[in-house]
């Protein structure tokens, strides 16, 4: 079974969790969901697995939330996965996926309770 990781090399913590993963022995598919977001099933099956709403599993400080009123008690749950994936800058990172079980790494050693 492989191991998948929602991926932004930009990112401290994502590399962090990569090289965590790569110290258990592990080379994870890397989907790097800024340049190749993920589709409505695959993010609603990843919140699912995180047992999260989308408004958990969104970016908050991003300038993107306020601009775009997801703050906003009043909107749906599909309104607030068609923002995540109009705009996946909106995803916390990194989720490492293994099997039917996810963890947000934040912080990275989070993940290794999924291995």
């Amino acid at each position: 079974m492989s191991i998948v990781i929602y991926h932004n090399p930009r990112c401290s913590k994502s590399r962090q969790t990569l090289e965590l993963l790569r110290e258990q022995g592990i080379e994870p598919e890397q989907k790097t969901y800024l340049t190749d977001p993920p589709s409505r099933d695959e993010l609603v099956h990843v919140l699912d697995l995180l047992g999260m709403q989308p408004r958990d599993l969104m970016r908050k400080g991003q300038k993107e939330y306020k601009a775009s009123g997801l703050d906003n008690p009043e909107l749906s749950r599909d309104q607030l996965i068609d923002a995540m994936l109009a705009q996946p800058v909106l995803i916390e990172r990194p989720i490492v996926i293994n099997g039917d079980r996810a963890a947000l790494g934040r912080p990275p050693e989070q993940v290794l309770e999924i291995l």
